[in-house]
């Protein structure tokens, strides 16, 4: 069964820096087969796509609103996928999720829908 365990979130002010880790656990063959993407959700709002990546190979995916600022990366040897977030708004401020996609060798997808393993999530608070 895979794990995925989020870390890294905080209380920062407008314009500075996180950088959030999604720690996974389980079966190899369960967790390089599928690609991982970062969601979060702000309070009373729904979840909304952050970033996705792949374990193989370099593609990576943005929602607009973080495009320029967030960096989604991976160490496949620690099974770590990590979100870099600079020039932080205080629109960041929600639960930030890690999630592994429940199909195999996929496009990256934005939709929540398409992922079934999720973590505890972290909380992200920019204050302005």
């Amino acid at each position: 069964q895979v794990q995925l365990v989020e870390s890294g979130g905080g209380l920062v002010q407008a314009g500075d820096s996180l950088r959030l880790s999604c720690a996974a656990s389980g079966r190899s063959s369960s967790i390089y087969n599928y690609g991982m993407a970062w969601f979060r959700q702000a309070p009373g709002k729904g979840r909304e796509f952050v970033a996705a990546i792949n374990w193989i190979g370099e593609k990576t995916f943005y929602a607009d609103s973080v495009k320029g600022r967030f960096t989604i990366s991976k160490v496949a040897a620690e099974l770590t996928v990590y979100l870099q977030m600079n020039s932080l708004k205080p629109e960041d401020t929600a639960v930030y999720y890690c999630a592994r996609r429940s199909r195999q060798f996929g496009v990256l997808d934005s939709r929540s829908y398409e992922y079934d393993v999720w973590g505890q999530g972290t909380q992200v608070t920019v204050s302005s």
